[in-house]
């Protein structure tokens, strides 16, 4: 037995490695190792010798399995300082460059001109894209012969050969939002509703997707008037000017009686837009007082209410504000754009802190 204990417990001491440290269990301990052969040979001896050698092998089994236990966890942590010594971390280098996402212009735009009109009390109302034909072009009294409703400007649904109903519209214009507004609301109404928005036209201006904003106010005794103080302050707000003068003139649009096109004074020096100055005028929006027709469609009584509607282009008043040439930039997904153009993920816009950079 002692001759055994030298043995293995030397093996145990020069092995280098978790193999070879294996190779000497299996040696002594395993299914055909001397220590197993030896605990075997108890069941021949007699009673007397086995109390002797019984003792004796089971102390030196739990020897060596302490042994080996022991040279397992010292061969780990050698292994483990030896890598600790080749993997190192200079904590005092910079920290790698990350990348970081941006907020689109449109997002931020839109964030900016929700800010500006919840200042003056308009809340934010949302419509489905898909909307029907009467929402879309009946409710807001536009003809049947209109140009609008033609197949080369607006994008129509399919309908089944045998189905007889009006086929549904990608809607044209966010104006729907409204009369579905005036039907769930009533009167009064301060809302703005800004989405994205469909028609077949595609060049530098123009894309067959974009997005709009519209407002809508309806109280008793509103008028052009109110409209021109709302245009003006949204636009002084938005171009960050302190002086600003509108022109309105006169157009027609199905849903709005009167109706006028907004124009805003500004200058072009060497291709740089300014906004407030100039002999130059650029048009931004379309406005007018609800048509009483749109007014009876959303359930409310022209007789006794009444308002003002304007709608705008998102997408083209931030081209204007941060000198985005191309529409159709917008929407390529280019990343190299986008972190030309785009805004920090906290650079949230409000009339306190800046609406922007």
């Amino acid at each position: 037995m002692d001759d055994l204990r030298l043995k293995y417990i030397k093996a145990i001491s020069d092995a280098r490695d978790e193999n070879a440290l294996e190779d000497v269990r299996l040696a002594a301990l395993g299914k055909k190792g001397e220590v197993s052969l030896q605990m075997r040979e108890l069941g021949k001896m007699t009673p007397e010798e086995r109390k002797v050698a019984g003792p004796t092998l089971n102390a030196l089994k739990d020897e060596l399995n302490s042994a080996l236990n022991a040279k397992k966890t010292a061969l780990a942590d050698a292994v483990l300082n030896a890598r600790l010594e080749t993997e190192w971390l200079d904590v005092t280098l910079p920290s790698r460059a990350t990348n970081i996402g941006s907020v689109h212009p449109i997002s931020q735009v839109t964030e900016e001109v929700i800010s500006i009109f919840a200042d003056m009390g308009f809340s934010v109302a949302e419509g489905p894209r898909i909307e029907t034909d009467w929402y879309n072009f009946d409710a807001l009294n536009i003809p049947g012969h209109h140009p609008a409703r033609a197949e080369m400007d607006t994008f129509y649904m399919k309908r089944s050969s045998d189905d007889e109903r009006p086929p549904h519209v990608l809607r044209t214009h966010t104006s729907p939002v409204q009369v579905r507004t005036m039907e769930k609301s009533g009167a009064p109404i301060r809302v703005i509703c800004p989405g994205g928005v469909y028609r077949a036209d595609y060049d530098q201006t123009h894309t067959p997707m974009f997005h709009q904003v519209e407002g809508l106010a309806i109280d008793k005794d509103l008028s052009m008037a109110n409209l021109k103080w709302v245009l003006e302050q949204f636009v002084k707000i938005f171009f960050s000017v302190d002086d600003v003068e509108l022109r309105f003139r006169a157009s027609h649009f199905p849903f709005t009686e009167p109706s006028a096109e907004v124009d805003i004074r500004c200058s072009w020096d060497d291709g740089q837009l300014k906004i407030g100055e100039g002999n130059d005028w650029l048009e931004i929006l379309g406005s007018g007082m609800v048509h009483p027709k749109v007014l009876s469609a959303g359930g409310i009584d022209p007789n006794i209410w009444q308002g003002f509607a304007f709608g705008m282009g998102i997408d083209r008043i931030a081209m204007l504000k941060y000198g985005i040439p191309d529409l159709r930039s917008f929407f390529d997904s280019d990343l190299r754009w986008l972190r030309h153009y785009g805004f920090a993920s906290l650079d949230q816009p409000n009339l306190h802190a800046g609406l922007s950079r």
